[in-house]
Parts: structure tokens; C-alpha cells; sequence
């Protein structure tokens, strides 16, 4: 976030719905592609290229500053308005710039008509890019320590000459809040999450962020700049899993009480240190930048592709329209159109336009990649479960996919998309794991990734590596991503405590046989069936918002799955006879014997015992069984496998 800036897809409802007639794509749209970033817009040709200068520069000074290769898997178009009036149509209200993240596009919008009132014009999306290029370069950082440095870089300046530049230059409004409001307790903004009120809450909001530029701007220029190594060392200890308190008192040699005395002296006063960079070469910006004039087809197209990452679908919707209508064969117009028809469950009218896009032999990745995430998505059902693919689709997705790393290999997506097809599938187990390595390694801070990262390792039973991936999702993630991981590392427990008692067994037995008296509790017979699929509880993948999921184990063919509780295990008869409560009906499902049921625990409140009789209270159980062909029998079929899960992973369809 910036400060009072909207800049996240979800708080778009906010544009003005305004007359778009002078926004015409008939005015003159010029396109300049930069080393790092594609600039379009319907100023002219200068303009747009000051602003390539511009944002070229910043990323130049932040890789020198951080000594760092600043990559970016995700690409970058700006659009770059010729006024103000026409930049207010497609930007949230009092904006002077915004940027959009996407895990397939970024995007920044701006007016080439900079308000001369507004000392830094830049200042929203630099602090937006500086939010990239961590998630992008980065594992899990603080929140604070994000947004502080963000704001920290967001108001740097380059000179005339191009050599020097300014960095830590005071910001008015975070001053004057820090003055006029009570300051938070170091160790209440050192555990700020994204949960957190200060985090969320406008009326705290702001003095969260303040506070946090204030803390990064003293620890790196204040004090003659002596607290630097100690701030160093002190970041460094957190992302090496140190607790705050431990990390603190290792770096700084003191409690917080001392550094809270200290930070609140400084904001006092009246004059602040900066930081002036003078490079012995000038910023390299690349001087052969490349221009093309744009169709009108195209300007069409940037207006309603931007639309559309913003999510105003309506709006996005015409602009998409007239830029098919001008140019049939502009396939990523095509393949836009169809994803906007694929977000509002069309997907006939999806399918049609992306096959129109395909069919046209392009090679923008982008085209690929969406087809075959439309695709994708078609068979899921309202919650965004799949449970599987068709052979022919699935080999027709994966060849997209394919085409598409070829054509981007440096594109995370990609790989992230086909590792989710091959979990569904179930095959290719190893190529999923590859892929989303390679994922991780292009966008290191996405935490997507990794969440999807350690299914795989569950399903290869390397608890130990999902453990290491899912505490790092839980110390980084938002709310819903922060629980599904914490959901699945109580089920890593869960399994490890498992394969422990197992391997006790299995030493208990070992004795024995070897002649020697077993130790036994007396208690019920233990489990002999071991999973020979590693299953994993049901969690979201994907960086969209309610994106795709990923089931426990799957029905295969003739199998169906069922949600319940576990009633009674009669062992009574010749077969064991299990009764499930699904809903108000109760289903009868038999096995020869226990031993031939695949069982699996996810619950903490199991503990690998099954033992004949009611169960009470009744286990929450996700069942696979084959449904009885015999129309004439009491029971609804083979009971296969039984998971027995917690309430919520129950509830969480």
C-alpha cells in the first residue's frame, strides 16, 4: 500500500464512471520499449520516453545502491496519458499514479501532465515498485520493514548531471503524524501482520507507516549512520527465523525502551539527514530505446487490457470489443477478450476468442498461457475444485504451457500453471516439483509458490522440506493464505507423529521376531495398511484470489468422494461395514478388513488407532469408495479410503 493511494485490484470500485469519448485510442498512440519496462500512451513521443527515463533510472540507483540484479519475472507495461482529464477516466480518485501487480502483467498508469504542486510525482509508484522488486527478489520480509523502505525510496531524486542522487529525503505528512499521534511500542510495529489493525485500519494506518519510513530513515542515516551494520545484522536475523526479540537484542545490545527514546528524539527534529549517491558513471539508461506508432486498434486494446487487470470488467469489455472489431487478427486483443468472457464464467464465449488467439500462430506467451488457464479452469466446479482433467485436455494444456516457457522462460507463471495440472493429474510428480522450484527461484517473496511448493513435498512424504516452506508462509502470508498454510503445517505434525509410531511399530515387530519379549500397552490393535500415496489436506494454490484448489486424494475412475462423519465401524459380519453421515443420509460402505482401507490422518485428535464400534463423537472423515453396482444390496459400495480430517478442512470445500 501507499499511503492514501489506492493501487490493489479490489479497491478499483472506486474509478469514476465517467464519458470516455476523450480517451479516444484515434489519438496518436506511440509505443517505447525500455531495457526493463513497455511504455505506450497518447502523449507524444518525449513525454513517454522522460517517463521511461524516469522509472529506468530508479530501478538503475536501487540495483546499485542494494548491489543487487533486480529481475523481474513478471513484465511491465505503463500507460502513460497525454492529460490529466484523461488519466481521472481510467484512475482512483486524488491519484497521481497508480500501479497495478498481476501475477501475468504489471501495470502502471500516469498522466504525462505532472501536477507542478506535487514535489514528487513519482513518489506512489516508486514505493510500488520497490513492493516488485522485494516480492520478486526476496523471501518473506517484515511488513514494516517493506513498506518503511518503500516509502524510504519512494521520494529519491536524480540530478541534473545524472551522477548524483538524492535518497532519504524527509516526508512531510509521516512527520506530522508522528508528531500529532502517540507513537506504537517498537515491539507492536516489529509484530505488525497482515491482519493487523494498524496494517488495515485507515484511522492506524497511517501512523503505522509513518513509523515505519521513521524507523528505516533513522536506522540508515540517523546517528552519523552508526546504526547501520546493527540494522543489518538485525534484518538478516529475522529472515534467518530469529524472534524479534532475540534478533533485537543480538543486533542492537539493547532493550526497546532505549531505541523508542532514541526515534522519538529524532522525528523531533527540525532538520533531517540525507543521503547524496554520487556515481562515477552516469545512470546507463538504455539510449536506444525502441518507438513504434501504435494502430488504433491497439490503443483500443491497452485501454481495455488495463481495465480489465484493474477488474472493471464492464468497461474493460468494450474497449476489447472495438479493438477486435478494428483488427480481427490482433491475437492478444483475442486472447484479453476471452479471459474478461473467462472472469465472468462465460466460458463459450472464452473459449471461442482464446482459440481465435491460438489459431492466429502467435507468439506472445501470454496468448498460451491463457488459453491454457481458461482451460484450466472450465471443469471446476462454484468453490474452484477440479478433480481431474480428460486425457485430451490435459495434453492440450500442457503443450500450451510448454510453448509458453518456451517462449518466456523466465515468465514464473508458467511453470506455476503446469505444476498445478500435473498435481491434479496426479502424474509427473517429479516435473511438478522441478517446475515449482524454478518458480520459487524467478519470484523468491511469492509465497503462492511456495505454499504449492510444499504439497508437492507432501506428496512425496519430504515432510521436512514442506515443514521449512509452509512455517516460512505462515510468518509472511495474508489472513486466508497465513491459515490455509497453518492448516496444512498441523497436518505435516500430524503425518510426522504418524511415520514416529510407525516406526516404533515396525521396531516393536522387529524385536520380536528376533526372539526377544515385545513391550506392548495393552491397547487396541494398531493400523497395517500405510498410505502408499502420500495424500494432503485441501488448501488453495495459485495467486488469484479464490484461485484453484487442490484436493486430497482423488477419485479415479469409477471412484467417487464423499464429506461426512465417521458414524460406526461394525466388524460384526464376514466384512467390515463402515456408515458415513453425509448430510441427513447415512452410507453403508463395506471392506473385507481393515487392513485393506487406506488409512490416512490429518486430525491431531487421532492418534493412528481404528478400532470396531461407535465412534464418539463422530470423526470428521473425506471418504473414497466405489459406488455398488448391485441395485438390490443394502450397502452403497467398497469403502477405499478413509482421511480423517479437522472440522475446518472439512468445511473448507
Amino acid at each position: 500500500m501507499k499511503r492514501n493511494t489506492l493501487t490493489y485490484l479490489a479497491l478499483f470500485c472506486l474509478l469514476l464512471v465517467a464519458p470516455l469519448s476523450s480517451a479516444s485510442a484515434k489519438d496518436n498512440w506511440m509505443s517505447v520499449r525500455s531495457k526493463n519496462f513497455f511504455l505506450v500512451g497518447n502523449a507524444n513521443e518525449k513525454e513517454i520516453r522522460r517517463v521511461a527515463v524516469r522509472l529506468e533510472q530508479f530501478r538503475d540507483v536501487l540495483s546499485r545502491l542494494l548491489k543487487a540484479n533486480l529481475t523481474s519475472s513478471t513484465p511491465t507495461t505503463v500507460v502513460v496519458f497525454k492529460s490529466r482529464d484523461v488519466y481521472k477516466q481510467f484512475a482512483p480518485p486524488n491519484s497521481a499514479g497508480y500501479y497495478i501487480s498481476g501475477p501475468d502483467m504489471n501495470y502502471i498508469a500516469l498522466s504525462a501532465e505532472q501536477n507542478t504542486d506535487d514535489p514528487h510525482p513519482f513518489s506512489t509508484i516508486f514505493h510500488e515498485y520497490v513492493h516488485f522488486l522485494v516480492r520478486n527478489n526476496l523471501q518473506e520480509v517484515p511488513i514494516w520493514f517493506n513498506e518503511g523502505l518503500a516509502e524510504y525510496y519512494s521520494v529519491l531524486e536524480v540530478g541534473d548531471d545524472d551522477r548524483k542522487v538524492q535518497i532519504g529525503l524527509p516526508i512531510g505528512e509521516h512527520l506530522y503524524a508522528l508528531r500529532e499521534n502517540k507513537m506504537l511500542p517498537l515491539q507492536t510495529l516489529f509484530a505488525v501482520d497482515h491482519s493487523s489493525p494498524y496494517y488495515n485500519e485507515k484511522n492506524k494506518r497511517g501512523v503505522f507507516y509513518a513509523q515505519s519510513w521513521a524507523v528505516v530513515h533513522y536506522l540508515l542515516l540517523g546517528n552519523e549512520g552508526k546504526r547501520q551494520p546493527q540494522f543489518s545484522t538485525f534484518i538478516n536475523l529475522l529472515l534467518n527465523n530469529k524472534s524479534v526479540e532475540e534478533a533485537f537484542q543480538q543486533a542492537f545490545q539493547m532493550d526497546f525502551v532505549t531505541l523508542e527514546k532514541e526515534l522519538k528524539e529524532y522525528v523531533k527534529r527540525r532538520s533531517y539527514p540525507g543521503q547524496v549517491a554520487t556515481f562515477e558513471r552516469k545512470l546507463e539508461i538504455d539510449a536506444e530505446m525502441q518507438s513504434a506508432a501504435l494502430t488504433e486498434a491497439e490503443g483500443q486494446f491497452y485501454l481495455g487490457d488495463l481495465l480489465l487487470h484493474a477488474h472493471q470488467l464492464e468497461r474493460a469489455e468494450k474497449f476489447l470489443q472495438q479493438a477486435v472489431k478494428l483488427d480481427p487478427n490482433l491475437s492478444i486483443a483475442e486472447a484479453s477478450l476471452g479471459m474478461l468472457y473467462m472472469w465472468k464464467n462465460n466460458f463459450a464465449e472464452a473459449k471461442r476468442h482464446l482459440e481465435r488467439a491460438v489459431a492466429g500462430n502467435t507468439s506472445n506467451y501470454l496468448v498460451h498461457y491463457y488459453y491454457a488457464m481458461m482451460l484450466s479452469r472450465e471443469g471446476m466446479d462454484a468453490s474452484g475444485m477440479i478433480s481431474s482433467y480428460p486425457s485430451e485436455l490435459l495434453e492440450k494444456m500442457r503443450a500450451e504451457l510448454k510453448k509458453t516457457i518456451e517462449l518466456a522462460p523466465t515468465f514464473a507463471e508458467g511453470y506455476r500453471l503446469l505444476a498445478f495440472i500435473n498435481l491434479v493429474a496426479g502424474d509427473k510428480t517429479d516435473e511438478a516439483l522441478a517446475l515449482l522450484k524454478r518458480a520459487v527461484a524467478l519470484e523468491p517473496g511469492e509465497l503462492q509458490h511456495r505454499y504449492m511448493l510444499a504439497q508437492v513435498y507432501m506428496q512425496k512424504r519430504d515432510y521436512t522440506a514442506a515443514r521449512a516452506l509452509l512455517e516460512s508462509v505462515v510468518r509472511g502470508g495474508d489472513p486466508d493464505t497465513r491459515s490455509q498454510a497453518q492448516q496444512m503445517l498441523d497436518s505435516v505434525k500430524a503425518l510426522e507423529a504418524q511415520a514416529a509410531r510407525w516406526k516404533a511399530e515396525d521396531e516393536r515387530r522387529a524385536s520380536a521376531s528376533a526372539g526377544e519379549t515385545p513391550t506392548t500397552d495393552g491397547g487396541p490393535p494398531k493400523l497395517t495398511k500405510r498410505e502408499e500415496s502420500s495424500s494432503m489436506p485441501e488448501t488453495k494454490v495459485g495467486a488469484e484470489t479464490n484461485g484453484p484448489h487442490v484436493g486430497l486424494r482423488q477419485p479415479r475412475p469409477g471412484e467417487e468422494q464423499v464429506r461426512g462423519t465417521l458414524v460406526n465401524i461394525d466388524c460384526s459380519g464376514t466384512n467390515i461395514v463402515l456408515t458415513i453421515r453425509v448430510g441427513e443420509r447415512l452410507l453403508k460402505l463395506e471392506s473385507e478388513g481393515l487392513e485393506d482401507i487406506e488409512f490416512t490422518t490429518y486430525s491431531p485428535d487421532i492418534n493412528g488407532d481404528v478400532t470396531c464400534g461407535t465412534r464418539k463423537p463422530e470423526n470428521p472423515v473425506i471418504v473414497i469408495y466405489r459406488p455398488s453396482k448391485n441395485a438390490r444390496t443394502k450397502l452403497d459400495g467398497q469403502v477405499l479410503a478413509v482421511s480423517f480430517v479437522t472440522k475446518e478442512m472439512l468445511e473448507n470445500k
